[in-house]
């Protein structure tokens, strides 16, 4: 097999170092003030007048000469006569002599003879007159011309983002457009045959799958500053796989694409690169996102990324959206970083720097927990369930748990869920979670759960009943659950019981063995067993499919409906909301169980109440 091997791998340092030196210099664009927003000025902005441009009232009242009012008070007001009234948006057709004031609006133009204004709180008008209750001094309660910004002075200087404070300076000055820097152009191109975009059909037994990269990507380079360009997706095909990326260099500043950069034969990007550009780097010292790639095509820069979309955004995050914002003119984002304590044990591979996502938590005493969210670089919920990353460096074989680590959170605003779930999944419980206010919850089933609770990582968790008799936790609530069969609308099979899969040629689509059902199956399997004086062993070899678990809980109903299996696993709600069939094999009891130290957090302490409060079918302890 034609393969090239990964042999030096650059270090983070080096990666930094090849990638800060491409060409990402972006042009000059002048744009409007209503999309000037966001946008970082090239050059200097003066004014070419004066704002105000013109002596202006700041208050309602009466404009008048200050030395008319000098001694006047309470006691001794002075006695004015009322010669006109003047508005905003009018010029003034009269002018202010001795003895004499004129009627003002707020912004209105000071009249001609007048040097200050008193507002009419400190005023009894009369017929024609008006008694002033206060001295007032030249300038007083007015803005005079080119007091806000004056004709010649420096606006707003080059390097500005420009706010919606900088755009209403703008809009004061009358300037209409605004000379900017480019947003860097960035082409996305995601590579493989098995990428649908979303939106299209996917048929899962050619192996196909939802385009995660260009979208992730797409978002990614908007933050950071830049424009993305999302182009076709590109097979596996050397010639199609290279037009596709020269035709995104010759338009666009940057090309990013994922997927493809390993060193198997049928990854061919780097050989696309090395041949029709200039590769830089094969290869990084990271994980994840070790076969990544640097170089140059058609006079645009290019970052090969992972195809493994937490692989890819770990790479774009720390290398690659730096450079973006530094083309683009923008600063850094707020540091983000936080301390907390590791929750569990987390080991590392030696030689390469990891970069481990986690989710974040609080203990109960207030500290900040950390745990590693890790589901495989091919998981997107991997990037949803967590919080930020902690640095690992090559020469670490593991983090402790109670460690001290430092988090790089993944926006300055992110903090850790008011509660933390873990255990089954199940549709009351999403109903009861869709009430509470920033929840987090990970279906990870009862056997993972269990353990995680007895680590100290959530703050509950949902369990079976066995699983709930063995976690050490106070309980919160409890409710009932219909198990059996979803099969086809109709049940054309006929089926009646589990005996129908032992003895008749049926397939079955069924729960990982870290689910309850899967747990409260194999007893109901070992029963029939039982029954009948054979060997539960044999008895689930009889049955096909029983050996291969599926995570979701409505997975085995879609795999009945997709025509892959007779019968499936599930609830009765599932076959309920698909319009499937069900073969009720039984009841099951949840259990919601706290951590005791947790009780008093504020958001344990809103779910109890919630519970009580609810109509769901779900009883406080």
């Amino acid at each position: 097999m034609d393969r090239t091997e990964f042999r030096d791998l650059a270090s983070p340092a080096e990666v930094r170092e090849t990638i800060d030196s491409l060409a990402l210099e972006g042009g000059v664009d002048r744009v409007s003030i209503e999309e000037a927003q966001g946008r970082v000025l090239v050059s200097r902005i003066e004014s070419d007048l004066d704002v105000p441009g013109f002596d202006r009232a700041s208050l309602d009242g009466y404009a008048l000469r200050a030395r008319d009012t000098f001694g006047a008070d309470e006691a001794d007001p002075a006695d004015l006569a009322v010669v006109g009234e003047v508005h905003a948006g009018e010029e003034p057709d009269v002018e202010v002599g001795e003895g004499e004031a004129i009627e003002i609006s707020t912004g209105a133009v000071m009249p001609s003879g007048a040097d200050a204004m008193v507002p009419v709180e400190r005023t009894d008008p009369g017929q024609g007159r008006v008694l002033v209750r206060t001295a007032v001094a030249p300038g007083d309660n007015v803005m005079v011309a080119g007091a806000d910004v004056a004709a010649g002075d420096r606006a707003l200087g080059p390097g500005t983002r420009l706010s919606a404070r900088e755009v209403g300076l703008l809009s004061a000055i009358g300037e209409s457009e605004v000379p900017v820097r480019a947003r860097p152009r960035v082409g996305i191109v995601s590579t493989g045959e098995e990428l649908v975009r979303p939106g299209g059909e996917v048929d899962s037994s050619r192996g196909e799958i939802y385009d995660v990269n260009s979208y992730t990507i797409a978002a990614g380079v908007s933050e950071a500053g830049g424009d993305p360009v999302l182009y076709r997706h590109a097979g596996d095909d050397r010639e199609e796989l290279e037009g596709v990326l020269r035709e995104a260099a010759g338009e666009c500043d940057l090309v990013l694409s994922s997927g493809s950069t390993s060193a198997s034969a049928v990854d061919v990007v780097y050989r696309v690169i090395e041949e029709r550009g200039e590769l830089l780097l094969h290869g990084a010292a990271i994980k994840p996102g070790k076969p990544m790639l640097v170089g140059e095509l058609g006079g645009a820069a290019y970052v090969g990324l992972p195809g493994y979309p937490v692989s890819a955004m770990t790479i774009f995050r720390v290398f690659v959206a730096p450079k973006l914002r530094e083309a683009a003119g923008l600063p850094e984002p707020a540091t983000a970083t936080v301390e907390g304590r590791m929750a569990v044990e987390e080991r590392s591979e030696e030689g390469r720097l990891r970069l481990v996502s986690v989710g974040l938590v609080e203990g109960g005493d207030g500290d900040r927990l950390v745990y590693p969210v890790d589901k495989g670089s091919g998981a997107t919920t991997s990037l949803a369930d967590a919080d930020g990353v902690v640095r690992v460096p090559p020469e670490t074989a593991y983090l402790g748990a109670g460690e001290d680590v430092s988090v790089e959170l993944f926006s300055p605003s992110t903090r850790p869920p008011a509660l933390l779930g873990v255990g089954e999944a199940d549709p009351t419980w999403n109903r009861l979670l869709d009430r509470l206010e920033n929840p987090r919850y990970l279906p990870v089933g009862s056997r993972p759960a269990r353990r995680r609770f007895r680590e100290g990582v959530p703050d509950v968790a949902v369990l079976g009943e066995a699983d709930a008799r063995e976690a050490d936790g106070d309980r919160l609530a409890s409710w009932d659950r219909e198990w059996g069969l979803v099969v086809p609308p109709g049940n054309p099979a006929e089926l009646e019981g589990l005996s129908d899969l032992v003895e008749r040629d049926l397939r079955l689509a069924t729960r990982s063995t870290d689910a309850s059902l899967r747990a409260a199956l194999d007893d109901r399997l070992e029963a029939v067993a039982d029954e009948r004086g054979a060997d539960p062993r044999e008895l689930r070899d009889s049955i096909t499919g029983y050996g291969l678990g599926l995570a979701g809980v409505e997975s085995p109903a879609r795999r009945v409906l997709a025509g892959e299996a007779d019968a499936g696993l599930g609830l009765s709600d599932t076959a309920a909301r698909l319009d499937c069939g069900f073969v009720s094999l039984g009841h099951e009891r949840l259990r919601l169980v706290a951590d005791p130290d947790r009780r008093a957090k504020s958001g344990v302490a809103e779910l109890e109440a919630t519970i009580r409060e609810s109509d769901l079918p779900i009883e406080p302890a």
